[in-house]
């Protein structure tokens, strides 16, 4: 059994360009499957805790409405 450590992964980072991208693709909302809108969804999500600014046009798209039933 061998022990791997991420210690030496590299951050994630994200351009304005890839952000804009999926914000499009989230927006849009044509996935074949719900897989592909949730890769979106959490892409953006660690887009806006790794570079909050680039996002903060699209933040809209990460919130949750809350139903107060």
């Amino acid at each position: 059994m061998s022990s791997q450590t991420h210690a030496s992964a590299q951050p994630l980072t994200f351009t304005a360009e890839q952000v804009a991208e999926i914000a499009e693709r989230l927006e849009k909302d044509t996935y074949a499957s719900l897989f592909g809108c949730l890769e979106d969804w959490h892409a953006l999500k660690s887009a806006a805790f790794h570079a909050p600014n680039l996002v903060a046009p699209y933040i809209h798209l990460l919130e949750l409405e809350i139903d107060e039933d």
